[in-house]
């Protein structure tokens, strides 16, 4: 399927406004906590539909914050979006492990089967937007990848780590790396901070779709924890678990996470 490299500028735009956004109400409006989390969800959403019903009008949306309308279920071009990603570590000032997901899903014309093509992950805190658009992604400065000899990292959930994240550990010889966002955590692997994201217990299709994309176009393992493909624009948008590693990594984890 032939990706529009104008809908690729335009996800990594959104992102990083909606990102920036964030970043100023963070900054002004003398919230914190719940209060600040929940503006800053209504304020991204408001903002990041208003753009793709102004850009995209032909194209149905799939947010975490609004009601979902199944219409997208016969439309060909559907975005899924998660305007604030971490939302309870976007309202601590000391974090910045949270995020903005952009994600376009499309149905080819031909086969009739759907696909993500799309998808950008603004990181705000740290003023940096990836996007899946064939550029290598070099390790973040100062935080390169895995030094050869040294132990790898798996990134986990710092308040829902899976049950088989110690199991994980042990059989890739990794230490645990805790963070927030799913977004965060899928671009720790990304960027080279971490080897292995795993998680299991409860997320939805906003909260991996962008991060999938990206993490797909550098070349790493996406799938289920039971080794399945990740499937998006479906009816039950729930979607639980998740695995996103270095390839050489992916069946030893694997082994274990399809034992839950």
């Amino acid at each position: 399927m032939t990706v529009d490299p104008n809908d690729l500028t335009l996800a990594g735009r959104l992102a990083t406004a909606a990102g920036e956004l964030l970043v100023e109400l963070r900054s002004t409006s003398g919230l914190s906590g719940k209060e600040l989390g929940n503006a800053g969800d209504f304020q991204a959403n408001e903002f990041l539909l208003k753009e793709l019903a102004r850009l995209r009008p032909g194209d149905a949306v799939l947010s975490e914050e609004s009601s979902d309308d199944l219409v997208r279920l016969e439309a060909d071009r559907v975005w899924i979006v998660d305007p604030v990603d971490g939302t309870r570590e976007y309202g601590n000032e000391d974090h910045t492990d949270w995020a903005v997901h952009v994600a376009l899903w499309e149905r080819d014309g031909q086969t009739g089967v759907g696909a993500l093509t799309v998808g950008a992950v603004a990181l705000p805190a740290l003023g940096v937007t990836y996007v899946n658009d064939g550029v290598h992604i070099q390790p973040a400065d100062g935080l390169a990848a895995t030094p050869r000899g040294e132990r790898p990292r798996v990134a986990v959930s710092g308040s829902r780590p899976p049950a088989f994240s110690e199991a994980v550990a042990a059989a890739v010889g990794a230490d645990l790396l805790s963070m927030g966002s799913a977004g965060a955590k899928a671009m720790a692997v990304v960027r080279g901070e971490a080897d292995a994201y795993v998680h299991a217990g409860g997320q939805y299709e906003w909260d991996s779709a962008a991060p999938v994309a990206v993490a797909k176009s550098q070349g790493l393992w996406c799938s289920r924890a039971d080794g399945l493909a990740l499937e998006y624009n479906q009816r039950d948008v729930f979607l639980p678990d998740l695995i996103i590693c270095r390839p050489e990594l992916a069946e030893t984890i694997l082994e274990v996470t399809r034992q839950g």
